[in-house]
């Protein structure tokens, strides 16, 4: 047998049971090692007591168990909290924990950066620079429930950190697969939501994954002309493209899209663009979140007043829309919506 190394949490159930019978190992292996490590949150394969020590002198030869770390952490006045993830590479990228009892909700990220250079969000001033291998995304997890124990565990897991997850898809539904393992980490597809800026090809690649999580779209304007200055992926998917493949999206019963509203002053906050939104979302099964701009140095737009952000939503809930306004967490410690980046890309 050869000595190859392997970063044990990029792999799932079955890719993990191969290299386990290449070890000479039984297919039961699995579930042990997927109990220490994602349940009991053990990566030190000594302390795993049902496995024999042969095994775990071999596991410790052959297996990383972690390959991201918490740098630096820093919690914002309304109990937000938000990681620095370093990597193995020495790249780093954020994630932030969001406290809505009884929910504990972590955004995470899935890329170094983003290549979609959205105007309004400041993870595009980074650039992209690399994906998140499968055990990056989930290894965010588990160094924060790792934190949290034993008093508090994530409940929900958002992927609307850095980077475009469809972006990275692959590895994005192995993290998504490897998260509902019964002898894992136990998160129901209700408890899990992916977040797109609409990239309409990989949207239709997906067929019925779309049944594994919750859907959310970043819309952010209804007309193509707002929405490619915002959102040069627009250029390449319009409107009619995205709205056409959310039609066609495969959701349980009463299951809904998200559609993402980022509000910005004068320039998609018009009475105006609430019922073209309308009109828009129309023929969906649809919610819209309305987010309020999270003014951000360098960005060269500004949050709507008040008065006008209720405008809107009364537009959209008289017309019979449901619209939630999602309040701003964490924008004193630069990690609300928009505000992610790093300086490991410079």
């Amino acid at each position: 047998m050869n000595h190859q190394t392997y970063h044990l949490k990029d792999y799932t159930r079955e890719e993990l049971v191969h290299i386990l019978k290449q070890m000479g190992e039984p297919h039961f292996r699995v579930t042990q090692l997927f109990k220490w490590i994602y349940q009991k949150g053990v990566t030190d394969f000594s302390r795993m007591t049902d496995i024999s020590k042969i095994s775990q002198r071999k596991f410790d030869a052959t297996f990383i168990p972690s390959s991201v770390r918490i740098e630096t952490w820093k919690t914002g006045r309304d109990g937000t909290t938000k990681y620095l993830f370093r990597l193995s590479d020495g790249r780093d990228v954020e994630g932030v924990l969001i406290p809505d009892p009884p929910r504990l909700t972590l955004c995470v990220s899935t890329q170094v950066g983003c290549r979609m250079n959205c105007a309004f969000c400041k993870t595009a001033r980074m650039g992209w620079v690399r994906n998140l291998r499968t055990g990056e995304i989930l290894d965010q997890v588990c160094q924060v429930n790792a934190l949290l124990r034993p008093q508090r565990r994530i409940t929900n897991i958002v992927f609307m950190g850095m980077g475009e997850p469809l972006d990275n898809l692959e590895n994005t539904l192995k993290a998504i697969e490897i998260l509902g393992y019964s002898d894992g980490l136990q998160f129901s597809h209700r408890r899990l939501t992916v977040s797109t800026c609409g990239l309409v090809n990989k949207l239709v690649s997906l067929g019925d994954e779309t049944r594994r999580f919750r859907l959310a779209v970043s819309l952010n304007a209804a007309d193509n002309d707002t929405r490619s200055r915002l959102m040069p992926i627009n250029r390449q998917f319009p409107i009619e493209e995205l709205i056409s493949v959310c039609r066609r999206i495969s959701l349980r019963n009463r299951e809904r899209i998200t559609f993402e509203y980022v509000l910005l002053k004068g320039i998609n906050d018009r009475p105006k663009d609430a019922m073209m939104l309308v009109k828009l979302l129309s023929p969906l099964k649809a919610k819209v979140n309305l987010i309020p701009f999270n003014e951000t140095e360098g960005i060269p737009f500004h949050r709507p007043d008040r008065s006008t952000i209720l405008k809107f939503q009364e537009i959209l809930v008289h017309a019979h829309l449901t619209a939630m306004i999602r309040e701003s967490r964490g924008d004193d410690i630069s990690a609300a919506c928009g505000q992610l980046a790093t300086a490991s890309c410079s």
